[in-house]
């Protein structure tokens, strides 16, 4: 089972509200960046599913859809954040990675007293905060949340398969896999592909 370690040093210091915050799609040359942030009990007992959690990139599809919902039954809260591929170009995928952060944030129904966040701040949110290295291998309410937030993007990237066929959304996700790059040669990139990244930048210039 991943450390409450974290967590727990900000409940003995008084915060019962504490928000684990994560993000999946830095890397694919589609589809949107999503975002969560979890806020689990700060009285929170010991289940056998929790021993199952882990970073989402080291669980089976199977297993992130379990545990999604274990999570979303066991949180007081959690949020999502969703910044387009077009958001993306425009302000970069840094700044747009922090504004999905700031958007799951926000749609939390209870206010956070504390962030613990994977690796990045968020100096526009003015919330006690912390970045973790390897957060989401680390930190167990991170871990929740790049579990939901995996979980949500997939969903929205099975969505993509049906609305634009002939990629394989629903296999690669939009990562830059030699079949999704041998389909978008072939196709050429569809409305979710990310203008600024390459190969796409250079299939747009040659087109």
């Amino acid at each position: 089972m991943l450390s409450l370690e974290e967590e727990n040093l900000l409940y003995r210091q008084g915060y019962t509200a504490v928000a684990g915050i994560d993000e999946v799609g830095r890397g694919p040359l589609a589809g949107p960046v999503v975002a969560a942030a979890v806020i689990l009990p700060s009285t929170i007992k010991y289940a056998s599913w929790m021993e199952k959690v882990d970073d989402s990139k080291k669980l089976t599809s199977r297993q992130r859809e379990d545990l999604f919902n274990y999570i979303c039954d066991a949180a007081v809260s959690h949020g999502i954040g969703i910044v387009n591929s077009m958001t993306i170009d425009f302000l970069g995928i840094a700044k747009a990675t922090c504004l999905a952060m700031k958007q799951a944030v926000e749609q939390l129904v209870l206010s956070p007293e504390y962030l613990l966040i994977d690796y990045v701040k968020l100096p526009e949110v003015k919330i006690p905060q912390k970045g973790i290295v390897d957060g989401d291998a680390r930190c167990f309410s991170i871990a929740c949340a790049s579990i939901i937030a995996k979980v949500c993007r997939d969903r929205i990237m099975d969505e993509m398969d049906r609305l634009y066929p002939g990629y394989n959304f629903a296999g690669h996700k939009g990562y830059g896999t030699r079949e999704h790059l041998d389909n978008l040669r072939k196709l050429g990139p569809c409305p979710i592909h990310r203008r600024s990244f390459q190969p796409v930048k250079e299939l747009l210039n040659d087109s």
